[in-house]
């Protein structure tokens, strides 16, 4: 436990510095100002504020959200999958040759490429089939175009434009 005379000495200087930061100043009852109190008075009046004003709400809300995602244990749950911290902790038990670790490092960026490739294909095989389908719709509708307006003209109907 704290002594005594210890506690009376923070109290004494905890009053002086609220003569210094209040001056003389006293509350409704004539009791000098805590800062303590005051703090407290302004943050229920700020809290009780907040509460009523929805933005304030909203503000907050996003706050809690930003700095869970500023975390950086949430931003490595989301960035690293399980799968890969698996891996990493069996490798930290079974320490590879760095040769080996970089022939399968090798071998999987082949495999990627090997994958990119023929993605990259497919995509270009449906821009393919994409384009031949619109350009196909557009003559289409440019023979329906040409056959309406004969019809529109057999019958004597002036065209809208």
């Amino acid at each position: 436990m704290e002594n005594p005379s210890d506690a009376a000495e923070l109290e004494l200087r905890l009053q002086t510095l609220e003569a210094q930061v209040y001056g003389e100043r006293r509350n409704k009852s004539g009791k000098p100002v805590k800062c303590a109190e005051s703090l407290a008075r302004i943050q229920a009046g700020l809290t009780s504020t907040a509460n009523k004003r929805e933005r304030v709400k909203i503000l907050h809300k996003k706050i809690e959200d930003l700095l869970k995602y500023l975390d950086p244990q949430f931003t490595e749950h989301i960035t690293v999958p399980d799968a890969m911290k698996l891996e990493f902790i069996l490798a930290g038990k079974n320490p590879d040759d760095p040769r080996r670790i970089d022939t399968r490092l090798s071998q999987i960026h082949i495999k990627e490429q090997d994958q990119t490739e023929a993605q990259a294909l497919e995509v270009k095989k449906l821009f393919e089939e994409y384009n031949k389908m619109m350009f196909l719709l557009s003559k289409q509708f440019t023979q329906w175009d040409e056959s309406l307006r004969k019809l529109e003209e057999d019958q004597g109907i002036r065209p809208v434009e």
